[in-house]
């Protein structure tokens, strides 16, 4: 591999982080890492919320902190700015999930508008963010995804859900900036890539601007690739993906079990970094067509997609092709790639402390059952901290 081994500069890596937010982070990496605590803690949390017990100013100045960039928009303006001197980009994430009626679909639709007002004045904020079931019922997308028929009523209410999809997309295209929009369980997800498929055609004819999602821990997600792409070729329109491992494992394979079915996942987490990888290399095989947002924090994969612009000839800064991260992990791969002048931007989750909560517990879980992955951050911030006490 031809490029440079850059992800182990912890100067770089932490140059935002005051010593008492590096203890900080120390100190939440240590009790995710243990399994035990992790479960403990998630159902002590749960219990407090639900009985309104004062736990949020502890959680506000602790995991959430550390994990969110604040509870509104405007609380999140000294995290994108000060990220941003530093060349990382902010996509900001309202993180409130499991909402169900049509004025909290409203309500999301006009939190992800006002954000694209931000960008607007914030060359900080060049990407949008929403779920599919942010603004429609998990139930719709589902039931269309089997090939059922709905009622007149439920198509009414579907006819809501695309009307949305599209004043986002629309605006996207107006203020020339990317929508991303994120996958989510598999037996909805035919439904949200049809809908997103049809935005795709609507407004990216010029150049990507509406991106679905792939999950490549999906083993069929390289055929619906090339399927896409083929389809976008011949109908003449761009492509845009964000392609990530992927975050329902657990849940997509007891599903699988429980109904007797064969579960889409890969059978190895080999199998998934292979997958991830050849995604990787069709898109940039195809960068003319297809526009990239590779989210990992995978260290060889993040060298691979670095080592396959080089080979290509292509400029670390080319505007179809982004590196993204989570806010609060991974960040010697962020600063050390934006300290090169690649396009990095990090997905900072925002939202009420007690809305935001579901997505906190599923990082902590992540962390804990992603082998490796706290133990690294754990084992970078230690070097940091001798560095900074030997400087």
């Amino acid at each position: 591999m031809g490029v440079e081994r850059i992800f182990d500069n912890t100067e770089v890596a932490f140059a935002l982080k005051s010593d008492s937010e590096l203890e900080r982070a120390y100190f939440l990496f240590k009790m995710i890492s243990i399994e035990p605590l992790v479960r403990i803690g998630t159902a002590a949390t749960n219990f407090a919320l639900k009985a309104h017990l004062p736990v949020e100013g502890l959680i506000r100045a602790t995991v959430f902190d550390h994990f969110c960039g604040g509870v509104n928009e405007n609380d999140c303006l000294p995290v994108i700015n000060k990220m941003y001197e530093k060349g990382v980009s902010s996509v900001l994430d309202f993180s409130v999930e499991g909402k169900a009626c049509e004025a909290e679909f409203d309500n999301a639709v006009d939190v992800v508008l006002k954000i694209m007002e931000f960008s607007k004045e914030l060359k900080a904020i060049p990407i949008a963010v929403f779920k599919p079931t942010g603004f429609g019922r998990f139930y719709l997308f589902e039931k269309l995804g089997k090939g059922e028929a709905l009622t007149s009523k439920e198509q009414e209410e579907w006819d809501r859900v695309v009307a949305r999809f599209d004043v986002v997309c629309k605006k996207a295209k107006d203020y020339n900036i990317a929508v991303l929009i994120d996958a989510e369980e598999s037996w909805m997800q035919d439904a949200a890539d049809n809908l997103v498929t049809q935005m795709m055609k609507k407004y990216n004819t010029e150049k990507p601007v509406v991106y679905n999602t792939l999950q490549m821990y999906r083993h069929d997600r390289m055929e619906f690739l090339k399927q896409e792409h083929n389809k976008a070729k011949s109908e003449g329109y761009y492509l845009g993906y964000k392609i990530v491992r992927g975050a329902y494992m657990e849940k997509e394979n007891d599903r699988a079990i429980e109904n007797d079915y064969l579960s889409p996942i890969c059978p190895s987490k080999a199998a998934t970094d292979a997958n991830f990888d050849e995604g990787l290399n069709y898109i940039l095989d195809h960068i003319d067509d297809i526009a990239l947002f590779a989210g990992t924090h995978n260290e060889q994969s993040s060298y691979l997609l670095m080592d396959l612009m080089e080979e290509k000839g292509l400029e670390k800064n080319d505007k179809r092709i982004w590196f993204g991260q989570l806010y609060g992990m991974s960040d010697h791969i962020s600063f050390n790639l934006s300290n090169l002048g690649y396009n990095v931007a990090k997905y900072i989750p925002f939202g009420p402390v007690k809305d935001v909560m579901p997505y906190l517990i599923r990082r902590a879980e992540e962390n804990t059952s992603v082998a490796g992955q706290t133990g690294r951050e754990l084992a970078l911030i230690k070097k940091e901290k001798k560095r900074r006490k030997s400087a």
